[in-house]
């Protein structure tokens, strides 16, 4: 393929700058902090530089090869777009992710632990209702939004129930699975105490199951943004990232889709860290966090 005018220069700036922060990333690697301060800085450094490479690389393949925008706009493109869209997204932010997706996370990992409580304390929902969860977590987003959507009307409550059904199941099984990760010589235990089951429920199996209801947290945080999206391509008011991306992709206005998708790129990334980092904060005493 013949690259068109300046198309050689940034292919070698791309492969130099590609060399450069390779070099630098395997050499950032191998370093060994002393401070923990440093090994924190260092953890995010080493993915900060690997990103901005790929940026610029994404930049210098578009420009250099003139790929049409309507296939793959450059990043600077999308930068652009992002600050001159800015009301528009956050509009769209405030109706996908702080109506519906919020309130869909909530409901739907608040009844899973919940009714997990209830599944403990049952073998006969144990046997029966597990099974069930498993069969409806599989069930496709395309089939169930268009249901929500008939249900719910089209503003943001049925994407909120759509964030419900694929949030509650795995809360409820992640919770089932951790009830049951205290070992049976620590329950043996907290019976020669004479504890009830309220007592051993909370100062023995909660805390045990700390480590497995985060993980269902930080699961559902990208699987609620995900299904509110998707839900909006069913129905919806003319606001909301799925609407966006829907409608612009019509319009052939591919940089404005890119913008949605960074933006929610974003918002799914900062929820899961900051899930991440709740759970450091209330599991510290755990193996797998002493060992981080």
């Amino acid at each position: 393929m013949l690259l068109p005018d300046g198309g050689w220069l940034l292919a070698l700036a791309a492969l130099a700058v590609w060399a450069a922060a390779w070099a630098l990333t395997a050499t950032m690697a191998r370093l060994q902090p002393k401070s923990p301060a440093a090994g924190r800085a260092l953890a995010i450094a080493i993915p900060l530089t690997f990103g901005v490479t790929l940026l610029f690389l994404w930049e210098c393949v578009v420009r250099g090869l003139n790929v049409p925008p309507v296939l793959l706009p450059p990043p600077s493109a999308i930068a652009a777009t992002i600050v001159s869209s800015a009301g528009l997204l956050f509009a769209d932010f405030v109706q996908t992710f702080l109506k519906a997706v919020i309130a869909g996370y909530v409901l739907g990992c608040g009844a899973g632990f919940l009714t997990a409580l209830l599944v403990d304390r049952s073998p006969f929902l144990k046997r029966g209702l597990l099974p069930i969860g498993n069969l409806v977590s599989a069930l496709p987003i395309v089939g169930v939004a268009p249901i929500m959507v008939m249900w719910f009307g089209f503003d943001w409550p049925s994407k909120a129930a759509v964030v419900v059904v694929m949030t509650f199941f795995p809360m409820l099984v992640n919770t089932v699975a951790g009830l049951a990760a205290s070992s049976a010589m620590e329950r043996d235990l907290m019976r020669t105490y004479a504890a009830s089951h309220g007592q051993t429920l909370f100062k023995l199996r909660l805390p045990a199951a700390l480590p497995f209801i985060f993980n269902a947290l930080k699961i559902n945080a990208t699987l609620a943004l995900i299904g509110a999206i998707v839900a909006e391509f069913f129905g919806t008011p003319i606001v909301g990232m799925g609407f966006r991306i829907s409608a612009e992709i019509g319009r052939m206005n591919t940089p404005m889709v890119w913008a949605e998708i960074t933006v929610a790129a974003l918002v799914g990334s900062l929820s899961y860290g900051a899930i991440a980092l709740i759970e450091r904060r209330a599991t510290f005493w755990h193996p797998s966090v002493r060992k981080g």
